[in-house]
């Protein structure tokens, strides 16, 4: 059996939690043709996890997928409350819990803990995104809408409209409508 070390950190930072998913999920991945082309270098991702040096020099492509694979059901989950059980459930497996520490001067700092650095990643990113949306909702989240796109989106929007993971899907679905419709009436 290998031996478990305690991992403390903080949340991912919300641009690196759709990194994550969207660069290594295998749906991601696949509805836009990427499926079969290598993932990109871990070093692209890994400084920006927020995780502890040795846990983020031991991520490989695998585990960024099956952690991005794990995560992806949250963003396409049909209803707020299939999203909680989700979310819950990535929680409880990963044994996370919380540390509260003194910094210099008195100040506490509040992070979170795992036993098994292995569970790290997702815990870190199930956390984060569990606080996104206790402060914004559930439909502040989703799967983008364009055809072709699995890609998953946070929307900060201050209309909180969004649809579509980029802008280039955006104006992807727009040209596409406007050619049909100009194709219907010509």
């Amino acid at each position: 059996m290998a031996e478990r070390t305690t991992v403390t950190f903080t949340e991912i930072p919300l641009q690196a939690l759709t990194d994550l998913v969207n660069g290594w999920g295998t749906l991601p991945r696949e509805g836009d043709g990427r499926g079969d082309a290598p993932h990109r270098p871990v070093s692209d991702i890994a400084p920006h996890l927020g995780l502890p040096a040795p846990v983020s020099a031991a991520l490989t492509p695998e585990a960024l997928a099956h952690a991005a694979d794990r995560l992806h059901p949250a963003f396409s989950a049909p209803d707020a409350e299939a999203c909680a059980r989700h979310l819950t459930r990535l929680l409880a497996d990963s044994g996370v819990r919380p540390v509260v520490g003194a910094e210099d001067g008195g100040a506490l700092r509040a992070a979170w803990s795992v036993d098994d650095a292995g569970h790290a990643l997702v815990a870190t990113a199930a956390i984060a995104l569990r606080q996104y949306l206790a402060a914004h909702g559930f439909a502040r989240i989703g799967v983008c809408t364009a055809g072709n796109c699995a890609d998953v989106y946070l929307d900060q929007s201050p209309g909180g409209r969004r649809r579509f993971c980029s802008v280039t899907c955006q104006n992807r679905t727009r040209v596409a409508a406007f050619r049909s419709r100009r194709a219907g009436t010509g």
